[in-house]
């Protein structure tokens, strides 16, 4: 089993990602969706917790070399965020969605230095709005972000669109259409079910609007 899949499936055992068509789920936006995801439950669990760690390295190795830091965006990338910098042996800091309101006015939290390169670790990827907000102010700060990694995306045309014009690579674990995959064949769900969780990625909007139609 690929690495992508066996992600997927961890994912779906430990109930870090469900998948409901029949009954959605209500987003903070008021969206209804056939997918929920909390990625964080994958700390509770070793095997899990470790091989996602072993894949962000693999990444981070593959993909932007050696980068002086990681990043990881608040609050749900900062622990997964601190294994692989202690795995990389590199610097850690996190991003805050928005500064404090007291003291340092802090936005970005830890020790970082103009000029140096920085890989952005984050959990979820849904729109995209929060992630690139993260790599916004490492720039801002005038760090070279090299990219972002991230367990899962939603692959919406949103998220795509965003970080295309942001410039930002974008490097995940797992993702929508190999959780679909492998869903189906481990039998989480039939193939009626997994004809509709495909229709929501094309428009999650249109497909929340018709469910509450009903």
């Amino acid at each position: 089993m690929q690495s992508k899949n066996r992600c997927a499936q961890y994912l779906l055992q430990i109930n870090a990602i469900k998948l409901n068509p029949s009954n959605p789920f209500t987003w903070a936006s008021g969206l209804k969706s056939p997918i929920y995801c909390d990625n964080r439950k994958s700390l509770s669990y070793p095997e899990v917790r470790d091989f996602i760690r072993d894949e962000f390295v693999k990444i981070v190795k593959t993909h932007y070399g050696n980068p002086d830091v990681i990043a990881g965006v608040a609050t749900g990338a900062i622990a997964m965020g601190v294994l692989v910098a202690h795995a990389l042996n590199k610097r850690f800091v996190y991003v805050r969605s928005e500064a404090k309101k007291h003291g340092m006015i802090n936005l970005i939290e830890g020790d970082i230095k103009e000029g140096q390169s920085v890989v952005v670790i984050e959990d979820l990827i849904s729109t995209g709005g929060s992630s690139l907000k993260a790599v916004q102010a490492l720039r801002e700060a005038n760090c070279k972000v090299l990219g972002m990694a991230a367990i899962f995306t939603y692959e919406l045309p949103k998220a795509l669109d965003a970080f295309a014009q942001e410039v930002v690579d974008l490097q995940t674990i797992t993702d929508y259409s190999h959780l679909l995959e492998t869903a189906l064949e481990i039998n989480y769900i039939n193939a009626k079910e997994f004809e509709t969780l495909k229709v929501w990625k094309k428009s999650p909007a249109d497909w929340s609007a018709k469910f509450e139609e009903k």
